[in-house]
Protein backbone atom coordinates (compact mmCIF):
# COMPACT_ATOMS: atom_id res chain seq x y z
CA UNK A 1 0.00 0.00 0.00
CA UNK A 2 1.12 3.56 -0.72
CA UNK A 3 1.32 4.54 2.93
CA UNK A 4 2.79 1.28 4.16
CA UNK A 5 5.10 1.85 7.12
CA UNK A 6 4.67 5.62 7.19
CA UNK A 7 4.32 6.85 10.77
CA UNK A 8 1.77 9.65 10.73
CA UNK A 9 1.09 11.91 13.68
CA UNK A 10 -2.52 13.14 13.67
CA UNK A 11 -2.83 16.78 14.67
CA UNK A 12 -6.40 16.42 15.86
CA UNK A 13 -7.13 20.19 16.27
CA UNK A 14 -8.99 21.83 19.13
CA UNK A 15 -12.34 22.07 17.38
CA UNK A 16 -12.34 18.43 16.33
CA UNK A 17 -11.36 17.32 19.82
CA UNK A 18 -13.94 19.45 21.61
CA UNK A 19 -16.79 19.75 19.09
CA UNK A 20 -16.64 16.98 16.47
CA UNK A 21 -14.48 13.99 17.49
CA UNK A 22 -16.03 11.94 14.67
CA UNK A 23 -13.83 13.90 12.24
CA UNK A 24 -10.72 12.68 14.03
CA UNK A 25 -11.90 9.06 13.95
CA UNK A 26 -12.72 9.42 10.24
CA UNK A 27 -9.24 10.80 9.57
CA UNK A 28 -7.64 7.86 11.37
CA UNK A 29 -9.75 5.43 9.35
CA UNK A 30 -8.70 7.04 6.06
CA UNK A 31 -5.02 7.08 6.97
CA UNK A 32 -4.99 3.50 8.24
CA UNK A 33 -6.90 2.33 5.18
CA UNK A 34 -4.10 3.86 3.10
CA UNK A 35 -1.55 1.81 5.02
CA UNK A 36 -0.25 4.39 7.49
CA UNK A 37 0.57 3.77 11.13
CA UNK A 38 -1.27 6.54 12.96
CA UNK A 39 -0.17 8.05 16.24
CA UNK A 40 -1.99 10.69 18.26
CA UNK A 41 0.64 12.34 20.47
CA UNK A 42 -0.43 14.35 23.50
CA UNK A 43 -1.31 17.77 22.14
CA UNK A 44 -3.19 21.00 22.57
CA UNK A 45 -3.82 24.02 20.33
CA UNK A 46 -1.56 24.69 17.35
CA UNK A 47 -1.25 28.31 18.50
CA UNK A 48 -3.12 29.97 15.67
CA UNK A 49 -5.53 32.08 17.80
CA UNK A 50 -2.58 33.63 19.64
CA UNK A 51 -0.66 34.11 16.40
CA UNK A 52 -3.58 35.82 14.67
CA UNK A 53 -4.09 38.07 17.68
CA UNK A 54 -0.48 39.25 17.55
CA UNK A 55 0.67 37.36 20.64
CA UNK A 56 3.80 35.91 19.11
CA UNK A 57 5.34 34.92 22.45
CA UNK A 58 2.42 32.65 23.33
CA UNK A 59 2.18 31.34 19.76
CA UNK A 60 5.85 30.45 19.83
CA UNK A 61 5.61 28.72 23.22
CA UNK A 62 2.73 26.60 21.93
CA UNK A 63 4.54 25.84 18.68
CA UNK A 64 7.55 24.58 20.61
CA UNK A 65 5.31 22.09 22.44
CA UNK A 66 3.69 20.90 19.21
CA UNK A 67 7.00 20.47 17.39
CA UNK A 68 8.51 18.54 20.30
CA UNK A 69 5.47 16.23 20.51
CA UNK A 70 5.34 15.39 16.80
CA UNK A 71 8.82 15.68 15.32
CA UNK A 72 9.55 11.95 15.72
CA UNK A 73 6.76 11.23 13.18
CA UNK A 74 7.47 10.79 9.48
CA UNK A 75 4.56 13.12 8.66
CA UNK A 76 2.08 15.32 10.51
CA UNK A 77 -1.45 15.38 9.13
CA UNK A 78 -4.37 17.59 10.19
CA UNK A 79 -8.03 17.37 9.13
CA UNK A 80 -7.89 21.15 8.86
CA UNK A 81 -6.26 23.46 6.35
CA UNK A 82 -6.21 26.12 9.04
CA UNK A 83 -4.05 24.22 11.53
CA UNK A 84 -1.93 22.64 8.80
CA UNK A 85 -1.37 26.10 7.33
CA UNK A 86 -0.31 27.46 10.71
CA UNK A 87 2.40 24.81 10.95
CA UNK A 88 3.46 24.87 7.29
CA UNK A 89 3.62 28.63 6.81
CA UNK A 90 3.73 30.38 10.15
CA UNK A 91 5.83 28.15 12.40
CA UNK A 92 8.97 28.99 10.38
CA UNK A 93 8.10 32.70 10.71
CA UNK A 94 7.92 32.40 14.49
CA UNK A 95 11.44 31.00 14.74
CA UNK A 96 13.17 32.93 11.98
CA UNK A 97 16.80 33.53 12.88
CA UNK A 98 16.80 31.20 15.89
CA UNK A 99 19.70 28.79 15.32
CA UNK A 100 18.20 26.16 17.62
CA UNK A 101 14.53 26.27 16.68
CA UNK A 102 14.37 27.43 13.07
CA UNK A 103 15.79 24.17 11.64
CA UNK A 104 13.28 22.20 13.72
CA UNK A 105 10.39 24.45 12.65
CA UNK A 106 11.42 24.25 8.99
CA UNK A 107 11.64 20.45 9.11
CA UNK A 108 8.29 20.25 10.88
CA UNK A 109 6.63 22.51 8.32
CA UNK A 110 8.01 20.48 5.42
CA UNK A 111 6.32 17.27 6.61
CA UNK A 112 2.97 18.74 7.66
CA UNK A 113 -0.07 18.31 5.41
CA UNK A 114 -3.80 18.83 5.29
CA UNK A 115 -5.59 15.45 5.24
CA UNK A 116 -6.79 15.28 1.62
CA UNK A 117 -3.54 16.86 0.43
CA UNK A 118 -1.61 14.06 2.11
CA UNK A 119 -3.88 11.28 0.83
CA UNK A 120 -3.87 12.44 -2.78
CA UNK A 121 -0.55 14.26 -3.15
CA UNK A 122 1.72 12.06 -1.02
CA UNK A 123 0.03 8.67 -1.08
CA UNK A 124 -1.67 8.81 -4.47
CA UNK A 125 -5.05 7.73 -3.10
CA UNK A 126 -7.72 7.98 -5.79
CA UNK A 127 -10.68 6.22 -4.20
CA UNK A 128 -11.97 5.79 -0.67
CA UNK A 129 -14.62 3.17 -1.54
CA UNK A 130 -17.31 5.23 0.18
CA UNK A 131 -20.96 5.75 -0.66
CA UNK A 132 -23.13 8.80 0.01
CA UNK A 133 -26.33 9.35 -1.95
CA UNK A 134 -27.24 12.92 -2.84
CA UNK A 135 -25.84 16.20 -4.13
CA UNK A 136 -23.16 18.14 -2.30
CA UNK A 137 -21.28 21.39 -2.67
CA UNK A 138 -17.82 22.10 -1.30
CA UNK A 139 -16.52 25.10 0.64
CA UNK A 140 -12.80 25.86 0.22
CA UNK A 141 -11.47 27.45 3.39
CA UNK A 142 -9.10 30.39 3.09
CA UNK A 143 -6.24 28.56 4.82
CA UNK A 144 -6.62 25.41 2.73
CA UNK A 145 -6.52 27.44 -0.46
CA UNK A 146 -3.93 30.06 0.37
CA UNK A 147 -1.64 28.49 2.93
CA UNK A 148 -1.77 24.86 1.80
CA UNK A 149 -2.70 25.18 -1.88
CA UNK A 150 -5.47 22.61 -1.49
CA UNK A 151 -8.34 22.67 -3.98
CA UNK A 152 -8.44 19.70 -6.32
CA UNK A 153 -7.54 17.03 -3.76
CA UNK A 154 -10.88 16.86 -1.91
CA UNK A 155 -12.75 17.02 -5.20
CA UNK A 156 -10.78 14.09 -6.61
CA UNK A 157 -11.63 11.97 -3.60
CA UNK A 158 -15.27 13.04 -3.54
CA UNK A 159 -15.51 12.18 -7.21
CA UNK A 160 -14.94 8.55 -6.25
CA UNK A 161 -17.79 8.47 -3.71
CA UNK A 162 -20.55 6.30 -5.12
CA UNK A 163 -23.93 8.03 -5.38
CA UNK A 164 -22.56 11.54 -4.75
CA UNK A 165 -22.96 14.43 -7.19
CA UNK A 166 -20.70 17.44 -6.58
CA UNK A 167 -21.93 20.91 -7.49
CA UNK A 168 -19.54 23.85 -7.53
CA UNK A 169 -20.19 26.79 -5.25
CA UNK A 170 -20.45 30.26 -6.78
CA UNK A 171 -17.78 32.67 -5.50
CA UNK A 172 -16.24 29.69 -3.75
CA UNK A 173 -12.89 31.31 -2.98
CA UNK A 174 -14.45 34.03 -0.83
CA UNK A 175 -14.13 33.78 2.97
CA UNK A 176 -17.15 32.59 4.95
CA UNK A 177 -16.51 35.19 7.67
CA UNK A 178 -15.32 32.85 10.41
CA UNK A 179 -11.61 33.56 10.50
CA UNK A 180 -11.14 32.36 14.07
CA UNK A 181 -11.08 35.47 16.26
CA UNK A 182 -12.20 37.63 13.31
CA UNK A 183 -15.85 36.65 13.79
CA UNK A 184 -15.64 37.70 17.45
CA UNK A 185 -13.88 41.00 16.83
CA UNK A 186 -15.95 42.00 13.79
CA UNK A 187 -19.36 40.27 14.16
CA UNK A 188 -21.26 42.55 11.78
CA UNK A 189 -18.75 42.09 8.96
CA UNK A 190 -18.56 38.37 9.67
CA UNK A 191 -22.35 38.05 9.54
CA UNK A 192 -22.52 39.87 6.21
CA UNK A 193 -19.92 37.52 4.78
CA UNK A 194 -21.56 34.32 5.99
CA UNK A 195 -24.95 35.58 4.77
CA UNK A 196 -23.57 35.71 1.22
CA UNK A 197 -21.90 32.34 1.63
CA UNK A 198 -25.11 30.70 2.88
CA UNK A 199 -27.06 32.16 -0.06
CA UNK A 200 -24.52 30.72 -2.51
CA UNK A 201 -24.72 27.33 -0.80
CA UNK A 202 -28.51 27.35 -1.03
CA UNK A 203 -28.34 28.39 -4.70
CA UNK A 204 -26.62 25.12 -5.61
CA UNK A 205 -29.74 23.24 -4.44
CA UNK A 206 -27.40 20.69 -2.86
CA UNK A 207 -28.47 18.42 -0.01
CA UNK A 208 -25.16 18.76 1.73
CA UNK A 209 -22.32 21.22 2.33
CA UNK A 210 -18.85 19.72 2.77
CA UNK A 211 -15.54 21.26 3.72
CA UNK A 212 -12.19 20.58 5.33
CA UNK A 213 -12.20 23.11 8.18
CA UNK A 214 -14.56 22.65 11.09
CA UNK A 215 -14.58 26.34 12.04
CA UNK A 216 -15.91 27.34 8.64
CA UNK A 217 -18.44 24.52 8.65
CA UNK A 218 -19.76 25.45 12.10
CA UNK A 219 -20.08 29.08 11.03
CA UNK A 220 -21.98 28.30 7.82
CA UNK A 221 -24.10 25.59 9.47
CA UNK A 222 -25.20 28.08 12.11
CA UNK A 223 -26.23 30.61 9.50
CA UNK A 224 -28.09 28.05 7.41
CA UNK A 225 -29.97 26.89 10.51
CA UNK A 226 -30.92 30.42 11.54
CA UNK A 227 -32.29 31.00 8.05
CA UNK A 228 -34.33 27.79 8.25
CA UNK A 229 -32.45 26.08 5.41
CA UNK A 230 -32.35 22.29 5.62
CA UNK A 231 -28.87 21.52 4.30
CA UNK A 232 -26.71 18.92 6.04
CA UNK A 233 -23.21 20.16 6.86
CA UNK A 234 -20.37 17.68 7.28
CA UNK A 235 -16.60 17.50 7.28
CA UNK A 236 -15.26 15.92 4.11
CA UNK A 237 -13.42 13.22 6.10
CA UNK A 238 -16.70 11.85 7.45
CA UNK A 239 -18.06 11.32 3.95
CA UNK A 240 -14.83 9.88 2.56
CA UNK A 241 -14.59 7.44 5.46
CA UNK A 242 -18.24 6.45 5.16
CA UNK A 243 -18.87 7.51 8.74
CA UNK A 244 -22.24 9.21 8.54
CA UNK A 245 -23.82 7.86 11.70
CA UNK A 246 -23.37 11.18 13.53
CA UNK A 247 -25.96 13.94 12.95
CA UNK A 248 -24.79 16.74 10.64
CA UNK A 249 -22.89 19.62 12.22
CA UNK A 250 -25.25 21.71 14.31
CA UNK A 251 -28.11 19.24 14.04
CA UNK A 252 -29.70 17.76 17.14
CA UNK A 253 -29.23 14.07 17.80
CA UNK A 254 -32.32 11.89 17.54
CA UNK A 255 -33.84 10.87 20.90
CA UNK A 256 -32.57 7.32 20.60
CA UNK A 257 -29.04 8.59 19.78
CA UNK A 258 -29.05 10.84 22.86
CA UNK A 259 -30.13 7.89 25.00
CA UNK A 260 -27.31 5.73 23.62
CA UNK A 261 -24.76 8.49 24.23
CA UNK A 262 -25.97 8.96 27.80
CA UNK A 263 -25.82 5.23 28.47
CA UNK A 264 -22.32 4.99 27.00
CA UNK A 265 -21.03 7.77 29.26
CA UNK A 266 -22.09 5.95 32.44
Amino acid sequence: MAGSGKRVGLLVTCLVDLIRPSVGFAAVKLLERAGCVVEVPQQSCCGQPAFNSGDRATARAIAEQVIAAFEHCDYIVAPSGSCAGQARVHYPELFEGDPNWQPRADAFAAKTYELTQFLVGLLGVTSTEARCDGAATYHDSCSSLRDCGVREEPRKLLGSVEGLTLRELSDGETCCGFGGTFCVKYPDISNAMVTKKAANVAATDADMLLGGDLGCLMNIAGKLAREGRVIAVRHVAEVLAGQLDQPPIGAAAKPEERSEATEASR
